[in-house]
């Protein structure tokens, strides 16, 4: 009998940081090669994508300095954590990010890692990296849509009083 598979996202790990330092463009879903320590490793929700960047070698994606941690109960056969691995993208999408990412200022960076349907998947996004001023806009729009939340949750708790 097969084993039905979870269609749900369960995420490992996220790179908030990215959404504040990057203007995000365009996002893509891609597989990963992985190994079967660096999946166990992963199931156990062990991953950083704060330095990691994505680059395209002859026509091939590759994810660097992602830290997918050892897995301890791993032996010789242990993977290496910090090491490049391959995205698996169609050759369009490929082609496409790779004319866009060698536009002046512009990168591409992870933001999510998660399993779907059992399968590793990564968020990566084509971006374009924020000026000091341009964070601190966002910032000032993120802290007024809050207070306006607040002002309009108050207003509504006064009014069931």
């Amino acid at each position: 009998m097969a084993k039905e598979k979870d269609t749900g996202r369960k995420l490992v790990a996220q790179n908030k940081k990215a959404r504040h330092d990057y203007l995000i463009l365009d996002t893509y879903e891609c597989g990963l090669v992985l190994t079967g320590t660096e999946v166990k490793s992963l199931r156990q929700g062990r991953a950083s994508l704060a330095d990691g960047f994505v680059q395209i070698d002859d026509h091939e994606a590759w994810l660097h300095n992602v830290h997918v941690p050892e897995y301890t109960q791993g032996t010789w056969t242990n993977h290496s954590a910090r090491r490049k691995r391959k995205l698996l993208m169609h050759r369009i999408e490929i082609d496409k990010l790779e004319q866009k990412s060698n536009e002046s200022g512009h990168t591409i960076v992870p933001l999510a890692l998660y399993f779907k349907g059992g399968r590793a998947k990564i968020e990566i996004a084509l971006a374009k990296g924020k000026k000091e001023y341009d964070k601190r806009q966002t910032l000032r729009e993120k802290q007024d849509r809050r207070e306006t939340e607040r002002a309009v949750s108050a207003v509504r708790r006064r009014q069931r009083a």
